[in-house]
């Protein structure tokens, strides 16, 4: 391997291989994090609000403190234009799809631009966070801590799908595409072109699958307690698109 290539896959941060505590520590971070996120899924209000922050505060925190620099995360102009085409790729699934839901008259959702973009900026935005908790959180973790790109990636695409239990399409979608956007990001290491695809599969499951199959892309707790009802008011927490989502729109800044 390159020294190039070397300084790519250093997820280390100040905690060096070597270092007495790295691997334990490491380990916990990924635990602690991943276990608050089950946690807080699986919790009704009003309890759910507060284990809710406490873990955007250990993941903020765990984030801070093993900092490997804006490069190994993926935050950087870098590999944006050649991984471009994966955002590509999703524009077209998405007009397929699109097209498919017309012709069965299950296409809903916004009927214009400017109320697509005020329905859905909330979950573009989230899309990126869950990007970096996939790929960042979590896979470059896993990777520290077995060394193996195959068990890094698998490890991570399979917490990332159980996440999204009991929803079965979520859960089948979010095991596929965690596959492909953790190869992708070992090959590009660029969060944005992951986020932007994310955020174009997101929005066409949940304007093309009618809301009786997906439960309105809820996941955990809130899929078992899905109830349809009547039209509401559409914004950003209406389509509550995988674990964060799902989460932010449960919490007491909701709009109806």
């Amino acid at each position: 391997m390159s020294a190039s290539a070397a300084s790519a896959l250093d997820f280390s941060g100040p905690e060096r291989p070597g270092a007495a505590g790295w691997k334990r520590r490491t380990l916990l971070d990924l635990v602690v994090g991943y276990g608050l996120i089950l946690v807080v899924i699986w919790t009704p209000a009003p309890l759910r609000t507060v284990l809710y922050f406490v873990t955007l505060g250990w993941i903020g925190y765990t984030t801070w403190s093993s900092f490997s620099g804006w490069d190994a995360m993926g935050l950087r102009v870098a590999g944006f234009f050649r991984s471009l085409w994966v955002v590509g790729i999703a524009v077209l699934l998405a007009a397929g799809a699109v097209i498919f839901a017309m012709r069965e008259q299950t296409l809903h959702g916004p009927h214009s631009a400017v109320r697509l973009i005020q329905g859905f900026w909330g979950y573009t935005v989230w899309s990126f966070f869950q990007q970096f908790l996939l790929n960042d959180f979590v896979m470059r973790r896993l990777l520290k801590l077995t060394n193996d790109r195959r068990i890094a990636v698998a490890g991570a695409a399979g917490l990332f799908a159980l996440a999204h239990l009991p929803n079965p399409v979520l859960t089948v979608m979010t095991l596929v595409w965690g596959l492909a956007a953790c190869l992708i990001f070992l090959r590009y290491r660029n969060l944005f072109t992951l986020g932007m695809a994310h955020a174009v599969l997101g929005i066409c499951v949940a304007v093309t699958l009618p809301a009786s199959v997906q439960h309105n892309m809820r996941v955990g707790l809130g899929y078992l307690r899905y109830r349809p009802h009547g039209q509401h008011h559409l914004n950003q927490m209406d389509h509550k698109v995988s674990t964060v989502v799902w989460v932010m729109a449960e919490a007491p800044t909701r709009r109806s």
